[in-house]
Formats: C-alpha cells, structure tokens, sequence
C-alpha cells in the first residue's frame, strides 16, 4: 500500500518528551515550519513557557500535562490535541529517561520505573495515537536509540528498554501492513547526542554521567524525526558513528564484549558529581535542547543517505560495482 503523509505545514504533530532535550528541539522546528505541535511532557511549567513562546512567534501550540508510563494519561493527552486541533497527523514518542548503573548495581524499582516511562511509555502513546491516525493516515515516530542494536556497558537498564521498544515496533508494524491501515511506522536510532540526559539520569556510578564520542547535535534527531512525518520511513540511524558501532558489535560480539570495560570509562566523567535529583521520578525543570557541556556535530553524510533510500541504493550500487571492477582487475 502507497502512502501519501501531509506537507509539515499542513500537520498536527504531537511529540511526548517534550520540554527538553530532541522532543524540545523536534517541537521547536516543526512550529517554525509551519505544523501546528501539541507539547506533552510531566512539566507543565515548561510546557507552558515553551507554548507561550512558540504563540509569541506565530505558530499554533498546544500542550498537555502527562506521565507516558500512566496510559490513562497519555488517552488523556491524545484527546485533548484532537479536541484542540481536530486530528493527528503525527505522533512522536520521545520520552524516556536514563540509569547509569551496572545492572547488579540498579535498584529494581528504578529498573522498573525506566520500563514504565521508555517502554511503557511507547506502547502507551502507540495505542493512544492509532485510533486516530487510522481515520486519516498518519505517521507513528519512535525515537530509540543505537543501544537497541547493540549492549552498550553501564546503562544496561537503559539498553534493554531500548531493545524492547525496537522489537515492540516491528511488530507494530507488521500488524498495521497486514491489516492494510494507513500508518506509517518509523523507528529513529539516535547516536549518542548531546541533549541533558545525563544531567537528567538518576546514577550509581563512579563520576557524574555523560555522553561517549562520537556525539551528534540534537538538530539531526529532530530533521530525522520531521523528514518521516512526510516521508514513510522504516528505520533511521543518525550518526555514521553510531552506525559503525553497530556493525562492529554485531558482527564481532566477542570483541565488542572484550573492549566494554574499556567502553564503560567513556560513559562517567570521573571526579565529577552527577547533579541532583534525577528526573527518573518527577521532572527536574530543566528546560534545555543541549547538555551546555558536550558540543555535538552538527552534519552527518550518513545519515543524510539513510533517510534517502533511492540515493543510499545508488551508492550501495556504485560500491558494489566498485568492488567486482576491483576484483577484475586483480585477476586480469
């Protein structure tokens, strides 16, 4: 089935997550690209500001106060952007929050809690969205992370949540083909990014949390997340680097496991304190697109293939052919 998404302009995007960090900066270019954007997230002080802000300028916004991990709320939120804008176009789940632990070392409850928001908090906003997005036709976003393709060391926690997610939208997906709704899912797999996560991350490890290299600015998640609200897209990875830490870890499981001790001291800044309180149970009303601390790239050839399937075919072609004209010429 062909399916045709909406110009931006002509959206009503709904993004969880939103007060800080890639929801934040997701909503705040959507809006200045014309989509009317309906901001959920626990904080309503910040929901608040950022909606007077985007008003100020302009744009159409909205907001709605919501725990993702509470399903009831999340309907609630779903309700209130179509009462206030007559439909959904898209829905982004973004929320979610971080442990920097070993997973002997993470206390169950706050395992538990991570569930609730970053998985939970999926399926809640799926479930809550489709009905909608099948009277019309839409766009289901997730944002995940390399982590569900790979084990990173340290937030094992956080990597198994994002693991679930992947496999919960695959599924998700296969059943909306097979019934032939009208929605298109896409799964965005974000390299490590500079958004205050790790300021936000609840920690019990040695040194204050932080983002490992190669780290990527936010902008890209949030030009990713918009290029599949017009353009179905299955899966996108942004940062080449992430990239290669996948194909690394998959393809060499043992060495990937050998070095992540080595891994695990890029994930902690060692002499530092991790601010206090972590947002793992209440928001911490940090209303920030960046961390202030690690600068993240701003482009990436990789990703800007990836979310161009005809041009990533012509480059895996010219690779391809590349390499038999090689191999030819060895032989002749």
């Amino acid at each position: 089935m062909s399916l045709r998404l909406k110009p931006l302009d002509e959206q009503v995007i709904v993004i969880t997550g939103a007060s800080s960090g890639i929801g934040l900066v997701t909503a705040r270019t959507a809006a200045g690209r014309g989509a009317s954007v309906f901001l959920v997230s626990r904080d309503g002080a910040a929901l608040a500001q950022i909606a007077a802000e985007l008003t100020a300028k302009g744009c159409d916004a909205d907001f709605h106060v919501a725990d993702v991990g509470d399903v009831d709320q999340v309907r609630a939120a779903a309700d209130g952007a179509v009462k206030r804008f007559g439909r959904i176009d898209t829905w982004v789940n973004d929320a979610g929050v971080a442990i920097y632990a070993s997973l002997e070392d993470t206390p169950v409850d706050e395992h538990q809690k991570l569930f609730q928001t970053n998985y939970f908090g999926t399926v809640n906003g799926a479930l809550a969205a489709l009905p909608y997005l099948k009277r019309q036709g839409g766009a289901l976003i997730t944002v995940g992370s390399i982590v569900g393709d790979v084990a990173p060391p340290l937030m094992g926690a956080y990597g198994a949540s994002k693991h679930a997610i992947k496999g919960f939208v695959r599924s998700l997906r296969i059943e909306l083909q097979a019934a032939g709704a009208p929605v298109s899912v896409t799964l965005i797999k974000p390299s490590g990014i500079d958004t205050p996560v790790w300021r936000h991350a609840a920690d019990h490890a040695d040194g204050a949390g932080r983002i490992p290299p190669p780290v990527y600015d936010p902008m890209l998640v949030a030009d990713a997340i918009l290029d599949a609200a017009v353009h179905p897209r299955r899966e996108v990875t942004v940062g080449g680097g992430g990239r290669l830490q996948v194909l690394f870890g998959t393809h060499f499981p043992r060495a990937w496991e050998a070095i992540a001790p080595i891994g695990a001291q890029l994930f902690t800044a060692h002499g530092k304190q991790q601010p206090r309180p972590s947002n793992l149970y209440a928001p911490v009303g940090n209303l920030a697109e960046r961390s202030g601390k690690q600068s993240g790239r701003k482009t990436s050839v990789y990703t800007s293939v990836a979310k161009r399937p005809g041009l990533a075919g012509m480059v895996l072609a010219t690779a391809v052919l590349g390499g038999v004209l090689a191999a030819r010429r060895g032989r002749v």
